[in-house]
């Protein structure tokens, strides 16, 4: 049995691209008197370097920060050591996000679908040093060992590079946005997606969105449909 805390304020920092959803989940730990939101954000440069200031107990990240990747920003702050716990809120939902999240250190992943009783669930599994995971994500299948056909068709067949630069243009992110958003030269961009469109066998973006949005990895968003030059 994990001890009890002793009781105590946590602080948390929220970063979330959407400002009428930062301000309700500000109101929302606002409304818990053990919770203290020390600040909101809403790009990714601006968590990271917040994050690092003001070291909060808590880091509630929105899956689709701008101006530095969500992913990138954790990456960052696991391998300086940083003790802040991560709760990544995301609206997509497939295994290789999750299990990407996971395996860069995230210690929370809550779907935005979510009620709020889950977040603060979260909240609680990772202050006593656990690992949350949705209830609405279906944990059996998370982990148990893709098949061998789902590997060499899927998209489990990327890199966890080829998959983030997948994520960006089925959200209808530009290639130029991407790279910027990721470090990485335009061509290099160009590279990946010619890469990812070879293995998945898809030759175009709309393709993408498509093969995404049958497979649930995209978020439901009504201009995913953007095209990509």
């Amino acid at each position: 049995m994990v001890p009890a805390r002793a009781p105590k304020t946590y602080s948390i920092l929220l970063a979330h691209n959407l400002t009428l959803l930062r301000e309700g989940l500000v109101a929302l730990c606002r409304a818990e008197p053990q919770y203290h939101v020390l600040n909101g954000c809403s790009d990714g440069a601006t968590a990271l370097r917040l994050i690092e200031s003001q070291k909060p107990d808590i880091a509630l990240l929105d899956f689709n920060l701008t101006g530095l990747s969500t992913l990138e920003i954790v990456l960052k702050l696991r391998k300086a050591k940083t003790s802040t716990r991560i709760v990544l809120l995301s609206a997509r939902r497939d295994r290789k996000t999750v299990l990407e999240a996971l395996r860069l250190g995230v210690n929370a992943f809550v779907l935005e679908s979510d009620p709020a009783h889950y977040l603060f669930a979260a909240f609680e599994s990772i202050l006593d040093g656990t690992v949350y995971i949705s209830p609405s994500l279906k944990f059996n299948q998370l982990f148990s060992r893709p098949d061998k056909a789902d590997l060499q068709s899927s998209i489990h067949a990327l890199s966890p590079r080829e998959h983030q630069v997948f994520s960006l243009l089925v959200e209808g992110t530009r290639a130029k946005e991407i790279g910027a958003r990721l470090g990485l030269n335009p061509k290099t961009i160009d590279t990946y997606r010619a890469n990812l469109m070879r293995k998945l066998d898809i030759h175009s973006v709309a393709g993408l969105v498509k093969f995404a949005l049958e497979r649930d990895l995209a978020a439901h968003r009504s201009d995913v449909l953007v095209q990509v030059k």
